[in-house]
C-alpha cells in the first residue's frame, strides 16, 4: 500500500484541479474556500488510516494523538474507517470528543454552545472530507489492484 507521504501528497496535489472545477462549475468563492480547508485538514488530520495506531496521521496530531488511541483500537485497519462510513465516523467521533471538552465547561462555567451550525457549509465540509478519503481509498485499491496483477 502507500506510504501516508504518498497519500498526502497525492491528495493536495489533486486540489488545484477539483477547485478549478468548481470554479468552472460556477460555485461560489466562499464554498470553494470552506471546501479548500476542509479539504486540507481531512488530508493532514482525518485520514483513514488513523484506525493505526502508528501511522503519519496520528503522528500530525502531536501531543493531542493519544485521543485518537481508541479509534484505532475500535476500527481494525481497512474496515469501516475504510469505507464510505469511515469519514463520518471520524466526525462523529471529534464530535464525541468535543463534547466531552464543551459539554462540562457549558454546565460547570456557563460557557454558551453554539445554537446552530450554519447549513449552507454543511454541503462543502462534507466534500472536503469524504472527496480525499475516496481518493485515499481509491490508491489503495488500485495499488492493490496492480500488485495482485503483477504476480
Amino acid at each position: 500500500m502507500p506510504t501516508g507521504k504518498v497519500h498526502l501528497a497525492f491528495e493536495l496535489a489533486t486540489l488545484p484541479g477539483w477547485v478549478l472545477a468548481g470554479g468552472l462549475a460556477g460555485v461560489e468563492h466562499t464554498s470553494l474556500t470552506i471546501f479548500s480547508l476542509s479539504y486540507v485538514g481531512a488530508s493532514l488530520f482525518l485520514s483513514p488510516d488513523l484506525d493505526l495506531a502508528r501511522s503519519d496521521p496520528s503522528r500530525r496530531w502531536g501531543p493531542l494523538r493519544f485521543l485518537w488511541a481508541p479509534y484505532a483500537a475500535l476500527f481494525r485497519h481497512r474496515g469501516i474507517s475504510h469505507s464510505l462510513l469511515g469519514p463520518l465516523t471520524r466526525l462523529l467521533y471529534l464530535a464525541a470528543l468535543s463534547s466531552l471538552v464543551f459539554l462540562p465547561l457549558h454546565f460547570l462555567a456557563g460557557v454558551p454552545l453554539p445554537s446552530r451550525f450554519p447549513s449552507e457549509v454543511i454541503p462543502p465540509v462534507l466534500v472536503g472530507v469524504y472527496l480525499p478519503h475516496l481518493l485515499h481509498v481509491g490508491l489503495d485499491r488500485l495499488v492493490a489492484l496492480r500488485r495482485r496483477r503483477s504476480l
